[in-house]
Order: C-alpha cells, then sequence, then structure tokens
C-alpha cells in the first residue's frame, strides 16, 4: 500500500459544518442502548447503516443487512448523503486528552490499493492481529447488500523524519476546517479537504516505500479483501475500479498525538471456575501477589510492580487479576523470564514477550480451557477500561463482546508498546486478538466509500 489515492465519498452536509448528530464511532464499540442515543440525536445518524446488527460482531438474518441498504439508498435519494464532484484527499485531526496529557494526532484520508496482507516491494500493508470470524462475516454481508465502505481503516506508516505529517499539519495550518464533530466524549474530529494537486503530490511522494501497518480496522481490511476477490471471480477488475481500493485514514508512527491504551480480557463461561482451582493452575507460571486496594487502583500497582532495569525492547510482564465472585486481586509476574520459549520457539522474542501472548497462550490455552472447563473454548470480552471491566463482571452488556452475565474472572493489562507492534508486524507475524488499542478511534460517517463500478 505505498500508493494512495484521492477519492469521491458520500458526505453529508455537503461535507462541510458540524456534524456531530450524525457520525458515530465504529460499530464494534458500540452496544444497542448506544446506538439508540446516536439515532435519538438524528434518525439520519450513520449508526443506522454501520450497525445494522446487534450485538456487534455477530452475523445477523439477511434482512437487516437488506435493511441497511436500503436506508443508505434513501439517503443518497434525498441528499443526506451526497457524492464528491471531483477526487479529493482529507486532512484528518483529533483532539483528545488521555493519560492526563493533551494530544492531536494528525493523519490523512485517502485511498490505498486493496491487496492482500504481507511484505511486499515499494511497501507492504502489514497486519499486527489476529481476527475474528464473527465481525468478518458480519461486514462482508453489509459490504456485499451496500456496496460500499463505511468506515476507514486506521493505518500507520513509518515516517521517520515526518515528510508526510508535515504535509498535512501544513493543511491545517492555512484555515479553519470544513468538517467537523463533537460525539460528547472528549475528542474533536476536524477535517479539511485536500484537492490541490500539488499537495496531493506531495503526499503521496513521502509515502513512496513505506509499510503500512493496521492500526484498527483489520476485519474491515480483509473484508476489502475478501470483496474484491468475489468481484474478480470472473477476472480482474478495471484500473481504478473503486473496489480495488480501500478507504484508510494514514498516521505516522513518529506523530505526537499517537497514544495507546490497553485491552483488558474479560473471560467466562467456564463451567469449572471456581479462583482455588485458578489460582493453584496458574502457580506453576506466576507469582500471585494479592492486592487489596480498590480494583480500579488495580493498574497503578501493576506498573508499581512491573520489573526495571530492563534492556531496551525488553516489555517485564505483569498482569492485573480479578476475581468478580469475590472481589479479590491480584497482581501476576512470571516465575522465568520466557514462559512460551518452550511451546512457541517458532516465534519471535517480541512475539513471546507480549503480555497478550501470556494471556491467550498460558492463562486461557494452559489453564482456563484444559482445566476450568472441560478443554471447550472460553468465551471473552475486551473491554478498553477498568471501569468498563467492572461493569461487565457486574453483568451488564457494554458492547466489549461477550454479552451479560457470563462474566467470572478478567486480566488487566498494559498497552502493548509501539517498538512491540513494529518488530511483530516485520517479523510477518500475528499478535493475539485486541492486542492494541489506538485511542481514540476514528469517528464513522465522515466519508463513506462506494465501491459500485463507475462510481
Amino acid at each position: 500500500m505505498a500508493a494512495v489515492f484521492a477519492f469521491r465519498p458520500l458526505q453529508y452536509s455537503g461535507g462541510s459544518s458540524d456534524v456531530s448528530a450524525l457520525v458515530a464511532p465504529p460499530y464494534d464499540v458500540l452496544d444497542a442502548a448506544q446506538k439508540a442515543e446516536l439515532i435519538a440525536k438524528d434518525a439520519r445518524n450513520i449508526v443506522g447503516v454501520d450497525l445494522p446488527q446487534v450485538p456487534a460482531k455477530q452475523l445477523g438474518p439477511a434482512a437487516v443487512y437488506e435493511g441497511a441498504a436500503k436506508t443508505l439508498e434513501a439517503w443518497i435519494a434525498d441528499g443526506t448523503l451526497s457524492r464528491s464532484a471531483t477526487p479529493a484527499m482529507f486532512a484528518y485531526r483529533q483532539r483528545f486528552d488521555f493519560s492526563g496529557a493533551s494530544y492531536e494526532r494528525c493523519g490523512m484520508a485517502c485511498c490505498g490499493e486493496t491487496r492482500p496482507f504481507g511484505n511486499a516491494p515499494g511497501g507492504g500493508i502489514l497486519a499486527h492481529e489476529e481476527t475474528f470470524s464473527g465481525p468478518k462475516e458480519d461486514r462482508i454481508a453489509l459490504m456485499r447488500a451496500t456496496e460500499t465502505q463505511l468506515s476507514p481503516i486506521f493505518g500507520l506508516h513509518p515516517d521517520d523524519h515526518g515528510t508526510a505529517s508535515g504535509v498535512v499539519r501544513g493543511v491545517m495550518a492555512k484555515r479553519n476546517p470544513d468538517m467537523t464533530a463533537d460525539l460528547g466524549d472528549g475528542v474533536t474530529h476536524e477535517l479539511w479537504r485536500v484537492e490541490d494537486e500539488a499537495t496531493i503530490a506531495a503526499y503521496r511522494t513521502a509515502l513512496e516505500g513505506e509499510d503500512v501497518f493496521v492500526a484498527d480496522g483489520h476485519h474491515r481490511y480483509n473484508t476489502a479483501v475478501n470483496y474484491r476477490a468475489e468481484l474478480e471471480k470472473d477476472g480482474p477488475l478495471p484500473d481504478g475500479h473503486p473496489a480495488t481500493r480501500t478507504m484508510v485514514v494514514m498516521v505516522g508512527m513518529s506523530d505526537p498525538g499517537l497514544a495507546i491504551g490497553p485491552t483488558h480480557r474479560v473471560l467466562g463461561g467456564m463451567s469449572d471456575y471456581g479462583l482455588d482451582r485458578l489460582l493453584e493452575g496458574l502457580s506453576p507460571f506466576f507469582n500471585a501477589s494479592e492486592f487489596t486496594g480498590p480494583a480500579e487502583a488495580i493498574e497503578t500497582e501493576m506498573f508499581t510492580q512491573a520489573p526495571t532495569g530492563l534492556d531496551a525492547g525488553q516489555i517485564g510482564n505483569v498482569l492485573g487479576l480479578i476475581d468478580f465472585e469475590s472481589g479479590r486481586r491480584f497482581v501476576l509476574t512470571p516465575r522465568s523470564g520466557d514462559l512460551l520459549a518452550e511451546t512457541h520457539g517458532n516465534k519471535s522474542h517480541a512475539w513471546r514477550s507480549l503480555d497478550v501472548a501470556l494471556i491467550q497462550e498460558v492463562i486461557v490455552e494452559r489453564v482456563c480451557r484444559p482445566m476450568l472447563n472441560k478443554g471447550e473454548p472460553v468465551k471473552w470480552a475486551f473491554p478498553h477500561t477498568v471501569e468498563e471491566v467492572l461493569a461487565i463482571g457486574s453483568g451488564r452488556e457494554t458492547g466489549a463482546g461477550g454479552g451479560a452475565g457470563f462474566a467470572q474472572m478478567a486480566v488487566i493489562v498494559r498497552p502493548t508498546p509501539m517498538e512491540a507492534v513494529k518488530a511483530v508486524s516485520r517479523a510477518g507475524e500475528l499478535m493475539p486478538q485486541k492486542s492494541t488499542f489506538f485511542y481514540p478511534k476514528l469517528a464513522t460517517g465522515l466519508f463513506v466509500h462506494p465501491l459500485q463500478e463507475g462510481s
């Protein structure tokens, strides 16, 4: 995906003004109540098309996708969404506070070539996480029905010298944004339309030879690849066909606005679960130190107990554990420096050092599944805050997966470092699902990419 292209999106309000009531967070972080709140603001909110099936990430009946397509067609017909007359890129800034600091993350919305993941001459597109089947089935059903890519992929590229970022920020410095949105979550979204050939050429030149790492949207990118393959069963698509390109927001890895948050694990549905049995199963692998402070403070305690004095690039594993029935909490540290060396010696050290790899391969596959669930798969949810972890533990569905009332325990993690993302991706390996959370999410509805021939 070294080459990037301008495109002609569908946009609300002709691509200008405030569209706060019309755009939404990505579908996969929303539950039924949040969807209803967005539609209550404005019945034309993009969530009515992008999230036809609730709960998210599960394949629904054909009728819900057909309904989404009819809604989109109606909005185009009545002018709610209108097509840009000329191709453009869009400088995109998100302003937000995170972990006590203020950030401005700046990138460029454009299209890249839709092709399978992997290294390639001139720059490849690299995945860093494994994916689930349910979301891919849901997204391909929606793409087939609407013939549209509704939300962008979030892509990272090295931009070691800040050249691409300089082009983007130069656009922003010259004038006020064309479109703005505020979803009430502390993040403001600002968009500048970029049509002049000189700026587009400068940006494309800055990306020459760059690998692109998918930070968020693996399921959606896989969907785009599979959709293109379906259309090409009878022969290649013409050059420039919309389905040969995927909408992406590109952000340089050196951008000072990049922030990575944690994705915790809530586990449940285990037939033989009990805290004593869990601790006994974990004891060969982890030291468990009980934490008597409030659950909300367990992340601070984890950082306190994290190993220090490590060589550059080493992570130093530490995990938090919460048992919902008893309310007891523990901090876990490995008994050895490389718990996965024996079973996963074919993986890079960067992969074996991931906290999330230890959770999946040791806590789930060696302890929970065989010892606490008769060898059956364990049910997961993936919240980003301890507050959401506790909400799921109390029986709520929050949009993080798993549904309501399944939770038995949670594993709290620290954010995966950017250097680990680079190292694992460049090794051609995939992190476990939901290894990273690049905060904040991109908004859905600022631009929509039609995929029909001739569009």
